[in-house]
């Protein structure tokens, strides 16, 4: 019987000629070559291409489960290790305990099947399925913007805001009110003649700051008409969901993105982007104590002191 938080997931219902938007392949991919995907960023997700995933939600689990999903993945695929000819691994960015463990995984297997291994971050691909998902185009007037998110946990968020083929803001982490601050900042920069811009939110940990994102609809009461009117923002689609959990075309966005890269010669390396800044400091100096040698009042006093001359008993 099958773990309520284990699933095939159900492929995403798609318009005809979607897969071949922006210079993709077909979904299914090279049927020359076998490709693997194994992704730890949010729970898990591993499956072969052009066939249904397995996707773990439980993220307290989805280690232990890996091994044995990436194996179950193969056997309904009906594929041999040896015919593996690639393996996209997802980079994150994620928590790094869960995320190093897929990545080494798929470093294993690349290491004995031979295949090629090529990283894909999760964000770059949460915008590359917006843009199918809603056929997004900036007509000049009203530009469509993606801020493409995975839960970081501690209230944070990973994230990256995409326009077209343009990145606006690189990937980083920061709490969701900083978060809307920098982008209102960055589309005021942007804005020029434009009237409006929407922005779609996807990726898992969307939804649970609605509330936050539609303080980016409310303009600044201090602000002049002409600000207002080039900085004006509407919150368009919010999609707690992540590329993945799309099934097969889920899968075939992730790989493309990969072997687009790969092709440009912007290929990722399979390390994780962990990004959160170390949370430890440098200690201070030790407290000095009285009378200890190396306390200066000691020293000067020590130095200070006139010692009696040694008596010729001493010498000896």
């Amino acid at each position: 019987m099958t773990d309520q938080n284990t699933r095939h997931t159900m492929r995403h219902t798609q318009e005809p000629g979607d897969a071949q938007q922006h210079g993709d392949a077909p979904i299914g991919g090279n049927g020359d070559t076998v490709t693997l995907i194994i992704d730890t960023s949010f729970g898990s997700t591993v499956g072969v291409l052009g066939h249904t995933p397995i996707v773990e939600s439980d993220s307290r689990s989805h280690v232990e489960r890996l091994q044995p999903n990436i194996a179950r993945a193969m056997q309904d695929a009906g594929v041999a290790a040896d015919r593996i000819g690639r393996i996209v691994v997802g980079v994150g960015p994620a928590p790094f305990t869960g995320l190093r463990a897929g990545i080494v995984a798929a470093k294993a297997i690349a290491y004995a099947s031979g295949a090629e291994l090529l990283g894909q971050d999760i964000l770059e691909v949460q915008h590359d399925w917006m843009r199918r998902l809603l056929h997004q185009s900036s007509d000049g007037r009203v530009r469509h913007v993606t801020l493409a998110v995975n839960d970081a946990r501690r209230h944070q968020l990973y994230y990256a805001l995409y326009m077209d083929e343009r990145v606006l803001m690189a990937m980083d982490i920061d709490f969701p009110a900083d978060i809307v601050r920098k982008i209102i900042a960055c589309l005021e920069s942007e804005a020029g003649d434009t009237d409006a811009f929407v922005i779609d939110i996807v990726g898992h940990g969307a939804q649970r700051y609605s509330d936050v994102w539609a303080t980016m609809q409310q303009p600044d009461a201090e602000a002049s008409a002409q600000q207002v009117r080039q900085t004006a923002l509407s919150v368009g689609r919010v999609i707690d969901q992540s590329v993945l959990d799309q099934g097969e075309e889920g899968l075939a966005i992730f790989a493309q993105a990969a072997v687009r890269r790969m092709e440009g010669g912007e290929a990722l390396p399979a390390e994780p982007l962990y990004l959160r800044r170390p949370d430890v400091s440098v200690p201070k100096p030790l407290k000095q104590v009285l009378h200890h040698p190396e306390h200066p009042a000691d020293a000067h006093a020590n130095h200070d002191v006139q010692r009696p001359a040694a008596t010729g008993d001493e010498l000896r």
